[in-house]
């Protein structure tokens, strides 16, 4: 059951929805129908299911992914805190300490995922949400997902990477990244938290 929609999240739209089995909130993100037009719906939800097995204190599971018409969509648990972004807008520059355990934690999710494989693609401070005292990563394995289930699409016409369009967020992409190189790998992701560091 859709509750309400959330602001701020670029080209997805977000809403916080009642999971009815479960009586849990949820978030849900539906991608814009001009971007699911592309894509092949079996593969963005295999992409999404590698990623779904992330179980890290600093990464926000993915639940679940599936389509509703031309409408594509995942979901996340409803974590409460602010969007990293947010926290800078208010406050400016952090404190030294405050900044490092921030880039620790975000690491360390990094870490565990390439170890598992996962790239992330598009580390930015709007992905990573500030809850309580500690950083959680958002949307582990979706840009991914999205370039995955371009390339192997069976719909006539180019594709985002055949187009050579890169997925992710300019100001934060690594040179390979934004060159839509289609071997980006974990350094990616390190270049991207230099970024957010800095």
């Amino acid at each position: 059951r859709i509750d309400r929609e959330l602001g701020g999240a670029g080209m997805s739209r977000v809403f916080v929805a009642t999971e009815a089995d479960l009586d849990r909130q949820v978030v849900i993100k539906v991608l814009p129908p001009d971007l699911a037009a592309g894509i092949n719906t079996d593969r963005f939800r295999r992409e999404i299911q590698l990623a779904a097995r992330l179980q890290h204190p600093h990464i926000v599971p993915l639940l679940a992914a599936g389509a509703k018409g031309s409408l594509l969509y995942y979901t996340m648990p409803l974590i409460t805190g602010e969007n990293l972004r947010t926290r800078l807008t208010k406050k400016g520059e952090l404190p030294v300490q405050e900044a490092t355990k921030i880039l620790r934690e975000v690491a360390d999710a990094l870490s565990y995922a390439h170890e598992q494989g996962v790239v992330h693609r598009d580390i930015k401070p709007e992905n990573i949400i500030m809850s309580g005292s500690h950083a959680l990563v958002l949307d582990f394995g979706v840009s991914k997902a999205l370039s995955s289930a371009t390339s192997e699409t069976p719909v006539e016409g180019p594709t985002l990477t055949s187009l050579g369009i890169a997925l992710g967020t300019p100001a934060y992409m690594a040179p390979e990244q934004a060159a839509a190189d289609p071997h980006v790998d974990a350094r990616a992701d390190i270049y991207a938290l230099g970024i957010v560091g800095y």
